[in-house]
């Protein structure tokens, strides 16, 4: 990174603050105490869906404004380049976001928002402001993090706040995936947990739409405004671009079309359908993430960094069949995850790209078995392992076709990287230990939780033959352990500008480098 953009980021992050609980900022006042005052920002600004020439940035605020956009390429913004206002309006619940578009390449651009009441447009916020970096044209250093698994199993913002998102800003990314469980919908929490150890965790913000399931717009909405309380996530929200996907918590656990609430006393709407309606809506208004007009709650796409790198972004859980045992040996009824327009998209995109590094962010792990468990004596498949550790049956029979055209069409230097099993691990795929052996060897990397509980680890499924060469989870016979037992993980990728060499490193909250390895590049 440039020496301009280093000093940015730590500008950001000081100015933030060192304590895990945003100011009262972030908490609506009454409205007769708002009448007569400007809009506020209220949750910070975020950016995402970065390009060479491009980049969405968000914000939020607390009552009808026009928002006005800025955009430079000096902190002080000398020269400002002023883009089109939008209107924060009730049907959004006050959020906008934009794409900036028009940028130079490669480039920290500056951005900074101010609100205008539409009532009376001279009361007009003070800015707020961000940065990001629009992506390269030609090779340099990239350095990016990734992870999942925010606010899950009622761990909420403590008085040390989400810590895992300062500890990523510090090595400041270019970027952040957010492999998905982005917020927690189906996960009420309480104001203290009592500890096995005599301690206590307090949830010291605790708001009503996180004390019950997330039902209606609103509630989802207050998903994520929970989590932008948190100053360490508004610090690094405003300093980098997160790329997002999601998986089931976002909507309800291990849900799917055919998922079935019946029996569930948390859920007065039962319609898996309208739920997960309202949950696409809160994920794209509340989120940086880009608008596809032809299919406008899509979540799957390819994310272009220069010719170093292409991101391709999956969505395991919108066009699923629902969880069963996972062991039907040909292709229908119920073998369904990605499914075929999706699978058709990733196979020209990846054979269509030029870059050196094809990382496919996949939202659940390929070789894990993680269960949907029904009751006592049923468990179905919910990620796409069946255990089976034979030939490719179920949802396998996708991955292995994918794998295949992956190796018939020599795209070369494909790598895998994935959350949602709450522990970190590298697993290297070879078809000499598979009971499919047509493909060609490649790694998976597994991170997080951010700001959850820890689980794991999980058995492995050897039909496409992994192995694990490093793992950390709890202690055998301990689970869901909370943020404060420090097994927090995220992953960061670097790719050297001149060798193209690929470093991955698996890192804890605390900055400790567990385990790394570094993936010398492959002429096609």
């Amino acid at each position: 990174m440039n020496r301009i953009n280093r000093l940015t980021r730590r500008h950001f992050l000081a100015s933030a603050g060192a304590g895990g609980v945003v100011a009262a900022s972030g908490l609506a006042l009454p409205s007769y105490l708002r009448a007569n005052q400007a809009p506020t920002f209220t949750h910070g600004i975020q950016s995402g869906d970065i390009s060479s020439s491009s980049g969405m940035v968000w914000g939020r605020v607390d009552k009808p404004a026009r928002i006005l956009f800025e955009a430079s390429t000096t902190e002080s913004f000398s020269n400002p380049i002023a883009m089109a206002p939008l209107n924060a309006l009730p049907d959004s619940d006050y959020a906008v976001k934009r794409m900036m578009t028009d940028l130079p390449v490669d480039q920290t651009i500056f951005y900074r928002m101010k609100a205008a009441d539409l009532s009376d447009i001279n009361m007009v916020s003070e800015p707020i402001t961000g940065s990001f970096r629009t992506a390269p044209t030609e090779k340099r250093d990239i350095r990016f993090v990734w992870s999942g698994d925010t606010a899950g199993q009622g761990w909420g913002i403590d008085e040390t706040g989400m810590k895992t998102y300062a500890t990523m800003a510090r090595h400041e990314p270019d970027f952040f995936i957010h492999s998905g469980d982005t917020v927690y919908a189906d996960g009420p929490m309480k104001e203290s947990v009592d500890l096995p150890d005599g301690r206590v965790w307090k949830n010291v913000i605790l708001t009503d739409e996180k004390r019950k399931v997330a039902e209606t717009l609103d509630e989802y909405r207050g998903q994520w405004k929970y989590n932008m309380m948190d100053s360490h996530l508004q610090a690094f929200n405003a300093a980098v671009p997160t790329l997002f996907q999601w998986d089931d918590h976002e909507v309800v656990n291990n849900w799917s079309s055919a998922k079935n609430l019946s029996a569930d006393d948390r859920y007065s709407v039962k319609d898996i359908h309208v739920l997960a309606a309202r949950a696409s809506r809160a994920f794209h208004e509340m989120t940086p993430i880009s608008y596809a007009p032809a299919e406008p709650g899509r979540v799957y796409r390819t994310i272009n960094y220069g010719p170093s790198l292409d991101i391709f972004f999956l969505d395991l859980r919108s066009y699923r069949d629902g969880n069963n045992t996972g062991l039907q040996n040909a292709k229908g009824d119920g073998t369904t995850l990605l499914g075929e327009t999706q699978i058709a998209w990733l196979k020209n995109a990846l054979k269509q790209s030029t870059a050196t590094w094809k990382v496919i962010a996949c939202d659940m792990p390929i070789g894990l078995l993680v269960w949907d468990t029904i009751n006592e004596t049923t468990k179905y498949v919910e990620a796409v392992a069946n255990g089976d550790n034979g030939m490719p049956m179920g949802r396998e029979m996708e991955i292995a076709d994918l794998l295949k055209f992956i190796k018939d069409n020599d795209i070369a230097n494909t790598l895998w990287l994935t959350a949602d099993v709450h522990y970190t691990a590298a697993h290297e795929y070879h078809p000499d230990r598979a009971a499919f052996q047509d493909f060609e060897p490649f790694w998976e990397f597994v991170s997080g939780p951010i700001h959850a509980g820890t689980f794991g680890p999980n058995d492995l499924d050897m039909t496409f033959g992994p192995e694990v060469k490093f793992v950390k989870a709890p202690p055998e016979g301990e689970a869901n352990l909370p943020p404060s037992a420090g097994l927090q993980f995220f992953g960061m990728v670097e790719i050297d500008g001149d060798t193209e060499q690929m470093t991955v490193r698996l890192m804890d909250r605390d900055d400790n480098e567990l385990w790394q390895t570094t993936i010398d590049p492959k002429t096609s």
